[in-house]
């Protein structure tokens, strides 16, 4: 079946509204894009989430509320019938600003939407011998790697992003058999599932987000971790009861600037805290608060825009 996306350029304030004229329309559904809810997650009242800059600048000025049409028959009256709803709305919506109210239209051939994306997430080879891969695709294996099955489901972390990567290539040089391992905010949980691979026996892993931490588990237990890593949903260090030899924190500069003081009661004499998800021009403040703190720098890798730390604990 083919379909048209009907597209109504507005604001933030009348987003909500446009979206619902549209499901009334007979909009299979809606979206909305608006470059104000990338800087609010950038904040740090927000979610820790890791989101490009160049999101919003892909996004625009302008808030995009799209529905999604059959192209068939009834697609000229819908049409029609949006374009007499939203000049009623310009007449009678007061003080409320509604932007351009411009219809942008876009055809496109129907798909599995629920399959479509997984074309992006390919097999990635990560540090020195992990393998990360989706669980519909089978790779190839070298001596000495370790395999990762990853669906990242609603959750951060495929190892896709330089962060990831780095994160994973630290945990590979510095958890060791038998140790205890904490990752705060673990996402899918892909590095408490690498500290496994790496032979510690304990692995807590945290996020504040229940859906991250539910995935997190069904993907430890699918790579036969379900025993040696434990999950808890809470920000930050709230469910952190424990001390590790490692703990990981991959989220974003200002979280690590607020866990370098309060994260040392959680690491062990002499262990490592690994650190990640920062912006490359915070690199030079979050090295700086970690010496203060009473780490010494082991590693400082740059990948990208992105920045990562193994410190150990003096």
């Amino acid at each position: 079946m083919e379909w048209m996306e009907i597209r109504v350029l507005t604001t933030t304030e009348a987003a909500d509204l446009i979206s619902e004229i549209l499901l009334e329309m007979g909009s299979e559904g809606t979206v909305i894009e608006d470059r104000n809810d990338v800087f609010a997650n950038q904040r740090p009242e927000g979610q820790w989430d890791i989101i490009d800059p160049a999101i919003a600048d892909r996004i625009g000025e302008d808030v995009k509320v799209s529905g999604f049409f059959p192209a068939d028959e009834r697609l000229g009256d819908a049409l029609a019938a949006l374009r007499e709803r939203l000049r009623r709305l310009g007449e009678t919506a007061g003080e409320l600003p509604l932007g351009k109210l411009e219809i942008v239209m876009n055809d496109f051939e129907d798909e599995d939407w629920s399959q479509s994306w997984k074309r992006a997430f390919q097999p990635v080879r990560l540090g020195e011998h992990f393998v990360v891969r989706p669980g519909w695709i089978e790779c190839p294996l070298e001596a000495g790697d370790r395999e990762i099955v990853i669906d990242p489901g609603l959750a951060f972390g495929t190892g896709t992003h330089e962060t990831t990567g780095m994160c994973m290539a630290l945990v590979e040089k510095y958890v060791r058999p038998g140790m205890t391992v904490i990752d705060i905010g673990t996402g899918s949980g892909i590095l408490a599932i690498a500290a496994a691979h790496m032979g510690a026996s304990r692995v807590l892993a945290t996020d504040l987000d229940p859906v991250a931490a539910r995935v997190a588990a069904e993907n430890a237990r699918d790579n036969g971790f379900g025993e040696a890593i434990e999950t808890r949903c809470g920000d930050l260090l709230q469910v952190v009861d424990e001390a590790g030899d490692v703990v990981i924190a991959n989220i974003i500069a200002d979280a690590i600037l607020q866990l370098v003081g309060p994260v040392r009661a959680c690491i062990a004499d002499g262990g490592v805290f690994i650190s990640s998800g920062i912006a490359a021009d915070r690199r030079a403040e979050v090295e700086a608060a970690l010496t203060a703190a009473g780490y010494e720098i082991l590693d400082a890798p740059v990948k990208g825009e992105w920045a990562a730390f193994a410190a150990r604990k003096r």
